[in-house]
């Protein structure tokens, strides 16, 4: 929360308005629409990020725009065509990445700010989007993403010709679609945590992701931490917590 005395001084002189000093000392930004969480870094240690599904561009574009004016880095995730053109056009200086559902805006470029990297390891290419979400989330954070893409099962020795890169990451996000055999398979390799994401590629017994899902929360390995289907914003977050604990840099 502000400072309280800085507050009613910058309101005395003129500074400030009272809606802005109110904002500021409830740290929640009221746009009627949404309560939006502007003390959330002081909190946590990563501003508030945006989940753009359900959202009309109005809103979304609104909620950006406010986010900007009190975050460093602004992150927005599931966002669709629609809404990606309405903020680029609302927003010259923002980034949108289609292939992994994200726009994101930040006052200074996104650089490694600690030594290491995160691999985000895919099954197949079919799980591009939601590893992209997550080395986006991981960048975000002040680390290096490394997507390491299409090493499953079916064909391990891709796997194998990779691995020494693996292996060398500070954390590793394994994501995979259809039975997600691959979690398990990375984590008997290695000797850093591993963050598993099942995601809904698979054929009909896959049940949109709930095998890929089972077969993760049951590995036999150890060190394996599961998020939910398609959730590659929650593993890159965890991923990115883990590398700032364990190499700790200027953000």
């Amino acid at each position: 929360m502000a400072d309280l005395r800085r507050v009613l001084e910058d309101v005395r002189n003129g500074r400030l308005s009272v809606e802005e000093a109110e904002e500021l000392l409830t740290a929640v930004g009221d746009l009627g629409f949404a309560a939006l969480d502007l003390n959330r870094q002081e909190r946590t240690g990563f501003p508030e990020v945006v989940f753009a599904a359900g959202k009309t561009v109005e809103q979304l574009v609104a909620i950006f725009q406010r986010l900007m004016q009190h975050q460093d880095v602004v992150l927005a995730t599931r966002v669709s065509n629609g809404q990606a053109e309405a903020l680029a056009a609302a927003i010259p200086d923002i980034r949108v990445d289609q292939e992994a559902g994200i726009a994101l805006w930040s006052k200074e470029p996104l650089v490694p700010v600690r030594p290491g990297y995160v691999a985000i390891v895919t099954a197949g290419t079919s799980d591009w989007r939601v590893a992209q979400e997550a080395a986006w989330t991981v960048r975000c954070f002040g680390s290096e993403a490394r997507v390491i893409a299409d090493v499953g099962v079916a064909g391990i020795h891709r796997l194998f010709n990779r691995l020494a890169e693996i292996r060398e990451a500070a954390v590793i996000v394994c994501v995979a679609g259809m039975e997600g055999a691959l979690a398990s398979v990375v984590a008997g390799l290695v000797d850093k945590p591993v963050i598993a994401v099942p995601t809904s590629v698979g054929y009909g017994a896959n049940f949109g992701g709930l095998s890929a899902l089972l077969t993760m929360l049951n590995a036999c390995a150890t060190g394996v931490a599961v998020v939910n289907i398609d959730n590659g914003f929650g593993a890159g977050y965890l991923a990115g917590m883990i590398h700032r604990m364990a190499a700790p840099g200027s953000a």
